[in-house]
């Protein structure tokens, strides 16, 4: 009986727990279903942040005529940092040994050049003769046998997320500055001294070197289409106002150059004047050009890995490669660690093997720069051609680390080598570590000029539009050397060319080295004169005790306008001289030489916020541009009106936040 009770007590408590377990499954799998919803709801949130992202990404501002932020200032100029560069690759490279005078096997296949397009170009040739006329194209993509396809295509300024700064000027004021986030911009820039009024009794002669270069012009672009105002120093006056060409009369004599001077009333300040004066190089047509020895010399180091270096660096060279002809030569040297011959001298003609030497490169490595400087030199002067344009074309964002890499050393070394009669031209690429003092002295330290590629349009004018002026110099040693006339000049400022001064003991000095000037190039220079009169802007200085004091001369002139120059290969300078009397004239009745030049200038003083800007406003910028663009057949004042435009915009958003 006690066995049967046990029995059925076992009996009740097992269908107990039975009844019992099914509560505890069900919230088992409550659980276990919450949990699904909650990590579904999880994956449904990502997604839809991916979705969000993506849409916003693509209705943000991707060409270079839409900015992306409104920029607030820091002490007068904005601060850019790019975003962070790529850690160098460990990919190999063309340069990887200095032995290697051809590019190895496992180096063949490049880096990815469907944005290039330079296979396309390649396969579209049947004959490599074809790609001489090859030019940029207008679309979004462009044809087969289109170098460079639509604008902005690599070089373009890609948009940019921003964090806000606060930082305080000398004064204590908040200030604020928008940087990209987790960037870190190690670009450099030379400082600017602005040019002083001087009286022109105590120093009646004002002399410096010819700037042809207009690097400054388009780094300030890019800044601008980014949405953001150029440092100060990165504006250099002569090389924004150089960047354009101006309608001056072609020599007739035996000089290869003629002298434009006219004079007006300043922009700027109403009761100073303006001097402009322009200085035209002789036009020399493609096919009367000498033979060219070209020696292209490419940074390939792991800090050129972005889409605005090396890709944009292989579109340009492209371009350049369509205009060569058979009777020149070029050779191909890339440094990265260190440096190699990856093209040996080739026929111009022979145009594929160019472009499939461009394919093959690839980024990776340091940057032993004077190493490559130093083996450039060496095979342009293996391949010397007398009586030829003997260059090396050095392509890079100046960023040396490895070897000879200080300012000092380097421009020794080019110094050095511009005595072989061997010319340079630097080519500047990229943003976040490019190095801009440092290619300007380059440049005119090897008897040369500068550019800075930001798209590959200003690739199609500097290497296919100018390409005469880029490559073939007509005169060396440049000077010019004015002599003010102090009974009708007070004061006077050269405006820009800091970086160009001379000692007046330099001007007859054959010994002097001075700037270059290329095939149908042309020079202006720009001063603002205070006349007798007015109020003085010199700083005075207390009277010579043993000198007698000069008499003014009673002439109606104003200026000597001296230039001295050399042959490519000559060694002893020819002198030209003009003069400039005093006839002033309204200043809407100036040529649009006069005016466009003169809101170039006007604009620059208002992104260097320069303490001579007087009474400069955008909107008379604009007037002036607009009223003086001319035919602008390339559309470059176009762009600059736009530019303008762009920065007013800019500057208005800052002074609202």
């Amino acid at each position: 009986m006690l066995q049967e009770k046990k029995q059925s007590g076992k009996l009740k408590s097992e269908r107990r727990q039975e009844n019992c377990s099914e509560p505890r499954q069900l919230s088992k799998a409550m659980n276990l279903e919450s949990g699904y919803r909650r990590r579904a709801a999880n994956l449904a949130s990502v997604i839809g942040a991916m979705v969000l992202a993506a849409v916003f990404y693509a209705c943000a501002p991707h060409s270079e005529d839409a900015p992306v932020i409104k920029p607030r200032q820091v002490t007068g100029t904005t601060e850019l940092a790019p975003p962070s560069s790529k850690k160098p690759t460990s990919k190999p490279t063309t340069a990887e040994t200095a032995d290697d005078k051809t590019p190895k096997d496992n180096q063949q296949t490049g880096g990815d050049l469907s944005s290039t397009r330079i296979g396309a170009v390649m396969r579209s040739l049947p004959e490599a003769e074809q790609l001489g006329n090859t030019g940029v194209g207008t679309g979004e993509g462009g044809s087969s046998g289109t170098v460079g396809g639509g604008r902005g295509v690599i070089g373009a300024p890609s948009p940019i997320r921003y964090s806000k700064i606060d930082a305080r000027d000398r004064e204590g004021d908040a200030k604020y500055s928008r940087v990209p986030e987790t960037a870190f911009n190690t670009e450099e820039y030379g400082v600017i001294v602005e040019n002083e009024f001087l009286d022109a009794k105590e120093n009646a002669l004002s002399t410096f070197s010819i700037d042809v270069d207009a690097a400054s012009y388009a780094n300030m672009r890019r800044f601008l289409t980014q949405g953001a105002m150029p440092p100060k120093d990165a504006v250099r006056t002569e090389e924004l106002v150089n960047y354009f060409d101006y309608d001056y009369p072609e020599p007739d004599d035996e000089h290869p150059f003629s002298i434009t001077t006219e004079m007006a009333e300043c922009p700027w300040n109403s009761r100073h004047k303006l001097v402009h004066i322009g200085l035209q190089g002789k036009r020399i047509a493609t096919e009367n050009l000498p033979p060219s020895n070209i020696v292209f010399l490419i940074d390939v180091s792991g800090s050129m890995e972005d889409e605005n270096k090396l890709p944009l660096l292989r579109q340009a060279f492209a371009l350049l490669a369509g205009q060569l002809r058979e009777k020149d030569r070029v050779s191909m040297v890339v440094y990265a660690g260190s440096a190699g011959v990856v093209l040996p001298p080739t026929s111009g003609a022979n145009k594929r093997k160019i472009l499939e030497a461009l394919e093959k490169l690839q980024a990776g490595g340091s940057t032993a720069g004077g190493e490559g400087i130093e083996l450039a030199y060496k095979i342009a002067k293996e391949n010397f051609i007398e009586d030829g344009n003997n260059r090396v074309i050095l392509a890079t964002d100046g960023d040396f680390n490895v070897g000879t890499s200080s300012d000092g050393d380097l421009v020794r070394l080019i110094e050095k080598k511009r005595e072989s009669g061997i010319f340079l031209t630097v080519l500047g690429f990229g943003m976040g570590n490019y190095k801009d003092s440092k290619m300007e002295q380059l440049a005119d330290k090897g008897n040369g000029n500068s550019a800075y590629i930001d798209n590959i349009m200003e690739a199609q004018k500097v290497l296919v539009s100018e390409f005469g002026g880029t490559l073939f110099t007509i005169a060396k040693d440049v000077k010019i050397q004015v002599e003010f006339n102090p009974a009708k000049v007070q004061d006077y400022r050269l405006v820009g060319y800091e970086n160009r001064m001379l000692k007046k003991e330099d001007f007859n000095d054959d010994k002097k080295d001075a700037g270059e000037i290329g095939s149908g190039h042309s020079v202006t220079a720009l001063y603002e004169i205070v006349p007798v009169g007015a109020e003085a802007k010199s700083k005075p200085v207390d009277p010579l005790k043993y000198q007698a004091k000069q008499q003014a001369s009673e002439t109606d002139e104003m200026m000597t306008v001296k230039f001295r120059y050399k042959d490519p290969k000559g060694s002893t300078s020819k002198l030209i001289t003009k003069v400039l009397k005093d006839e002033s004239r309204a200043l809407l009745q100036t040529s649009e030489n006069f005016r466009f030049s003169a809101a170039v200038a006007e604009f620059s003083h208002i992104l260097r916020d320069s303490k001579f800007k007087g009474e400069a406003t955008y909107a008379e910028v604009l007037a002036l541009a607009k009223g003086a663009k001319g035919r602008d057949d390339q559309g470059y004042r176009a762009e600059f009106i736009r530019l303008v435009q762009m920065a007013q915009s800019l500057g208005a958003s800052a002074m609202k936040e």
